[in-house]
């Protein structure tokens, strides 16, 4: 069992046992900010809704609510163990401290690349309306990559510098989607309805997907994409006062909130599409303005843009954050160059950051196939699901054993938390396999083999190259699961 005292006192070594110890600024509400920066009701909704207009035609709402639903019970067993392991890094290390070394050595390494991947598809998706912002749209795919790194840049730049500049930024896109984003469907949703509400329920028959159940299953793999990242708060729990208490409520609120905003948005954009629009839209192009424009007027344009770059802005510079920590608690372990582990001495982990941001853009030269955007989005989804099966199978096998007592934490669910964990891991194996499916009408018909299978391809190749990390690269003991990791 973890208690609290041997929790916090495995947070501020690294391996040689020298102290690299993050700064604790944030408070509950900026802890809230930025996982509802990084689940972002516009980045996450915007960014999937060309490709589910594409394969589904319409009628993509119920899967939006039922993972929503789902997502809710992972986002419960997030708070069970962030309650009682506040430390950087998050599920890496509840897994290194539930399951053991070797647990934990899987666990970073599917982590730190998804969220890398999940980094990548958010400035690729994020590029697609800077470009959009700036007047250039229907590029090619060497375009959108510029336009993406351009994105990363400026996400870069912002975890540089002061962390009240960072807060800042936070804070105003989360004012930005309240106000602009849930202001705008409130109106749309009141004022400028075009269909019953059956439209919500209705398969259009105008997607690529063969059928409504492959509809329904495919918009399910994609809206996966729109309530990830609320994990980020577990990652900065060093960097958050009382994380044990403050943690928690920031996991769970975080999502509920973005997911409520998401659920209203998508109505409200279905009830006043015009089904010409829905015809003409590709994967990467952009919906929703023309919704906006036709509403309110050619004036609305501009503001709404700015609106909703600002969101993506918030979005992406919260994801350098988010993995960097994880990268910083990894090195801070010994299972990354020690150098990723420094921080400055305003406790930031600047080379983590540059670290994260170089792989990102390498991920980018992916969309140089003007196809690839539903591929990009199935990287950056599936690898945190599979990060999700992981850490809730983790938390189920040690709840079931003994290992892990739950009632140790803040949050005490009793049996509910029990039936809660079984269902979120049987959810976040489901869906991980969902979005893994082969979809060549979600793609290109022409899509080589390799893009289809994409998702379990590089995952297999991360955990065999992580296997062979155990076997030859290391010969330290694993630390005996449920124990502190000697100091």
């Amino acid at each position: 069992m973890v208690s609290h005292e041997r929790a916090d006192a495995a947070a501020p070594r690294t391996a040689t046992g020298s102290s690299n110890t993050l700064h604790r600024s944030l408070t509950l509400w900026n802890s809230l900010t930025i996982g509802f920066a990084t689940v972002s009701p516009v980045a996450g909704l915007y960014a999937i809704i060309g490709v589910q207009t594409v394969v589904t035609g319409g009628g993509w709402f119920p899967a939006l609510a039922l993972c929503l639903i789902m997502q809710l019970l992972v986002a419960t067993v997030y708070a069970e163990l962030s309650s009682q392991i506040p430390i950087a890094g998050g599920a890496y290390k509840w897994a290194r401290q539930l399951g053991g070394a070797t647990a934990g050595t899987y666990a970073g390494a599917i982590y730190v690349t998804s969220t890398i991947a999940m980094l990548t598809t958010t400035a690729y998706t994020g590029g697609v309306w800077l470009a959009i912002f700036f007047g250039v749209s229907g590029g090619t795919g060497v375009t959108l990559v510029i336009w993406g790194a351009v994105f990363l840049l400026v996400c870069t730049v912002l975890n540089l510098v002061h962390v009240s500049v960072f807060k800042f930024l936070i804070s105003l896109g989360v004012y930005a989607e309240i106000v602009g984003s849930f202001g705008v469907a409130l109106l749309l949703f009141f004022f400028f309805r075009q269909h019953d509400f059956s439209e919500l329920f209705a398969h259009l028959g105008t997607g690529t997907a063969p059928s409504q159940t492959a509809a329904f299953l495919a918009a399910l793999a994609v809206s996966g994409w729109a309530f990830i990242g609320f994990d980020a708060c577990s990652t900065i729990a060093e960097e958050t006062r009382e994380p044990k208490r403050m943690v928690p409520r920031a996991i769970f609120l975080s999502l509920l909130m973005v997911g409520g905003v998401v659920l209203f948005n998508s109505a409200a954009l279905t009830l006043s599409f015009n089904h010409d629009t829905l015809l003409l839209t590709s994967a990467a192009s952009d919906p929703v303005t023309p919704v906006i424009v036709d509403n309110f007027g050619a004036w609305a344009e501009t503001p709404f843009l700015a609106i909703v770059m600002v969101a993506f802005l918030a979005c992406g510079s919260s994801m350098v954050q988010y993995t960097s920590r994880i990268v910083f608690s990894m090195a801070r372990e010994g299972g990354l160059p020690a150098g990723l582990s420094r921080v400055t001495a305003a406790g930031a982990p600047h080379n983590a950051v540059l670290f994260t941001v170089l792989l990102a853009a390498l991920g980018l030269l992916l969309g140089l196939n003007d196809e690839a955007v539903a591929t990009v989005l199935a990287f950056g989804t599936g690898g945190l699901y599979a990060m999700f099966a992981m850490t809730t199978g983790v938390g189920l096998y040690t709840r079931l054993t003994g290992r892990w007592d739950p009632s140790l934490g803040d949050v005490r669910l009793g049996v509910w938390g029990l039936l809660i964990n079984v269902a979120a891991f049987l959810w976040s194996v489901f869906e991980f396999v969902n979005i893994a499916w082969p979809r060549p009408y979600a793609t290109s018909s022409q899509a080589p083999w390799w893009q289809l299978w994409a998702v379990p391809l590089v995952l297999g190749s991360i955990l065999t190259l992580t296997t062979l990390y155990l076997l030859v690269g290391r010969n330290e003991p694993s630390v005996h699961p449920g124990k502190a990791e000697p100091q």
